[in-house]
């Protein structure tokens, strides 16, 4: 008999932000196929025997997206319980739209189970709303990471900037000089405050805050590597006015 492949969202690292039916299936699941952005508190309640690591290794190798669909449909077809972990959501830029389709177009049943988006999480922990009633009635989350097959980006800065509201960008901290880049030249102001949350809500969190126009030098400065959610945008300010009363971050 096959069985259900569920398509499990982690939140954003911290084991406590795990829902209760993603931390039921962890431990109910036969395997549990995860990569590394649940984070090693979250991959450490795993029983060892019981997960496969399809993320990316040492030496920059990592597993294809087809060797994760193959893996899911054969293991459910022997009739194993599996739990495909990812950070935050499953459908918010974690490819889980991809399983879900394949998975549908080999006749294995499969279940989505929401996760709290770093998006969101990540800037709240450091303090930062994601909306306000005074200066961000919008928020829009974009990637920083696109397929690289791509002819050109499907990401409008221009429109972004003309927007306003919040801008929100995930796995981006490799293309920051790019798209602050092009958030200036599209006439956003280059004084528009900036934060840069690292590892949000794991032990090792970390936040760096600058300007449009500075942020590139603070991360670079601050060695601020991924994960790491980038906010743009007034709220991006408010941390200041916050953050001697947020305890451990």
């Amino acid at each position: 008999m096959t069985e259900t492949v569920y398509l499990v969202g982690s939140g954003p690292g911290d084991p406590d932000l795990l829902t209760v039916k993603a931390r039921r299936l962890l431990d109910e699941a036969d395997v549990v196929l995860h990569d590394k952005l649940p984070g090693p508190d979250i991959i450490d309640l795993i029983d060892p025997e019981r997960r496969e690591d399809v993320g990316k290794r040492a030496g920059g190798e990592r597993t294809p997206q087809s060797a994760i669909n193959e893996r899911l449909v054969e293991l459910a077809h022997e009739g194993k319980s599996v739990v495909r972990l990812k950070g935050g959501d499953p459908f918010v830029f974690g490819r889980g739209g991809e399983e879900a389709a394949y998975l549908a177009d080999h006749g294995v049943p499969f279940e989505v189970v929401p996760g709290v988006t770093s998006a969101i999480a990540g800037p709240a922990v450091a303090g930062i709303p994601a909306t306000h009633r005074e200066y961000a009635s919008t928020v829009s989350v974009v990637t920083g990471h696109e397929d690289p097959t791509k002819e050109k980006s499907a990401v409008d800065w221009d429109a972004l900037a003309a927007t306003g509201g919040t801008i929100v960008v995930l796995m981006g901290v490799g293309k920051l000089p790019d798209y602050t880049a092009a958030l200036r030249e599209a006439g956003k102001d280059p004084e528009t405050p900036v934060a840069l949350v690292e590892r949000a809500t794991w032990p090792d969190q970390r936040v760096a805050t600058g300007t449009l126009d500075t942020i590139v030098d603070v991360r670079d400065e601050a060695g601020i590597e991924p994960p790491a959610v980038t906010v743009v945008g007034e709220v991006a300010g408010e941390r200041e006015r916050v953050v001697e009363f947020l305890e451990g971050y």
